[in-house]
């Protein structure tokens, strides 16, 4: 089945998918870092082998491993406990289609042996929208990075934030999440991002009060290919 708004090259798209169901996907830390490490493996023509290493020695084999045939760059992710949200630069012919199904393949194969799960895991292919100006990419860069404040601030999305202090200190200790590497400091999982491509009013949106301000301001209407939505996956 063709897509609405097919994807293309040179093109940032931001892609997210659920659970079946709403199921949880991630359980354990454990399985966070699998599906981290497998947004650096996935990224690649070649096969997925996840042996050996732990997640922490894979962002490390990136970082120091030669330029390979990637086919996106990822630009910003969060991980959430039933679901994801990625900002995502196809650079390769059906890069983003390619990446997406790797990384659903080795993540459910990972996920069906460890928990003896059967059936699928996600609900259906995975969606997204063209991101296809500056103040929608602000709108989308802070949804994604602000997701985590719902698991503390449920009603943060409608403007609604009771304590401040707490959001910036639970923001800067998530670790599934593109928000640190932005925001608080370098570790070893930047190598998932293409970070020094990455648009430089990126790398200076890191304030909370910033990302809320570009958020309230794109939440309302967004248009894509002028089609009114509002991406809010749950």
């Amino acid at each position: 089945m063709l897509r609405r708004v097919p994807l293309i090259s040179d093109e940032t798209y931001h892609v997210y998918n659920r659970g079946a169901g709403k199921q949880r996907i991630y359980t354990t830390p454990r399985d966070y870092e699998r599906f981290m490490g497998l947004l650096c493996l996935a990224n690649s023509k070649e096969p997925i082998t996840y042996r050996g290493p732990s997640s922490v020695g894979i962002f490390k084999q990136e970082k120091e491993a030669a330029p390979t045939q990637k086919l996106v760059d990822v630009l910003a992710y969060v991980l959430m406990p039933n679901h994801f949200h990625l900002v995502l630069k196809q650079i390769k012919d059906e890069g983003i289609t390619k990446f997406m199904r790797k990384l659903a393949t080795g993540y459910s194969m990972y996920f069906n042996i460890k928990y003896e799960h059967s059936g699928v895991l996600f609900q259906g292919r995975f969606k997204s929208s063209h991101i296809n100006s500056e103040p929608y990419f602000r709108y989308i860069f802070s949804y994604v990075h602000l997701n985590p404040v719902e698991l503390i601030e449920p009603d943060w999305k409608e403007g609604t934030i009771r304590n401040e202090k707490r959001v910036r200190k639970f923001l800067a200790d998530y670790r599934y999440g593109s928000y640190f590497d932005y925001c608080v400091g370098e570790r070893p999982e930047r190598a998932i991002l293409a970070y020094d491509d990455a648009p430089d009013f990126l790398k200076e949106q890191n304030d909370l009060e910033e990302m809320l301000s570009d958020f309230s301001k794109g939440r309302i209407l967004h248009t894509d290919d002028g089609v009114i939505t509002e991406d809010r996956p749950r």
